[in-house]
């Protein structure tokens, strides 16, 4: 198992994505995080069944996040 920390420290400044709480899934460059998992993202789609929305720079409460992958 990879604990969620060690998973941000390796892909920061990497393109990753997240899948939310309310199943929306984000896609973005990963430019900061804190100790509560707290996220800060730039060039952010969130990408969905029909229609890609560009975000820019977001940042993601830890607790909303279900998964977190490279991609």
């Amino acid at each position: 198992m990879i604990l969620p920390m060690k998973i941000l420290e390796e892909n920061l400044n990497k393109k990753v994505s997240l899948l939310l709480k309310d199943n929306r899934v984000l896609e973005g460059v990963l430019t900061g995080y804190d100790e509560y998992m707290n996220m800060v993202m730039d060039s952010v789609e969130e990408i969905g069944n029909e229609v890609n929305r560009k975000l820019g720079t977001v940042i993601i409460r830890g607790s909303n996040v279900v998964r977190i992958s490279p991609s």
